[in-house]
């Protein structure tokens, strides 16, 4: 039986834009992939284990033409639109049911501060869950396991008795291997919403 929710941010509520980020990073940085040491940041800072400045510092040494604006633009660039119909559903959800509601999400200090400043209704959408869990607020990133033990043990939850909710592979094997039931939902094709009838076979 279900009891508790998790669900991811990214592609699962607000649209991403993850292909476009990466052809303008490439265009932008004027190379064919991310260095290692690019990619090694990049984690770092998911995980809060650098400071928005440390991040920025370490692209402007890299790369002295850009501007920390040009560069928290090709970052956010990943970003795209919230739409309302799925904040309706959370909150029908959370006031016509039982179930625990929690957001897992892989993010960063700069993603968050352009969702505040451009989703009018993002603190209406985060007081709908009863834990709200983002990577670098508790320096644990998906599809690493610690998170999600982190989460369970935090909440008290039973790993069978929970839906996680996630359009990335990764996450969502890691999210099986202990024993969370999972959906993994294709962002173009599916939509959150659909939820207690994509998944009716655990309701």
């Amino acid at each position: 039986m279900i009891k508790t929710l998790i669900f991811d941010f990214g592609n699962v509520f607000i649209n991403l834009d993850i292909e476009g980020a990466q052809k303008k990073a490439f265009n932008t940085f004027q190379v064919d992939k991310l260095s290692e040491e690019m990619i090694g940041y990049n984690s770092f800072y998911e995980q809060g284990l650098i400071s928005t400045d440390e991040f920025l510092n370490f692209y402007t040494d890299n790369f002295p033409n850009l501007s920390n604006e040009e560069l928290v633009n090709v970052w956010n660039s990943i970003l795209k639109d919230f739409p309302e119909h799925r904040l309706n559903f959370l909150k029908e959800l959370k006031s016509n049911s039982d179930y625990k509601l929690i957001l897992l999400s892989n993010t960063n200090e700069i993603h968050i501060n352009w969702i505040k400043e451009h989703i009018s209704f993002y603190e209406d959408f985060k007081n709908c869950f009863d834990a709200f869990y983002l990577s670098y607020e508790v320096n644990l990133v998906k599809p690493n396991h610690d998170i999600f033990k982190f989460v369970l043990n935090e909440q008290k939850l039973i790993a069978e008795e929970c839906l996680f909710i996630d359009d990335n592979a990764s996450n969502i094997a890691s999210a099986n291997s202990l024993k969370l039931n999972t959906w993994h939902i294709k962002p173009y094709t599916e939509d959150v919403t659909t939820l207690f009838d994509t998944k009716k076979n655990l309701f």
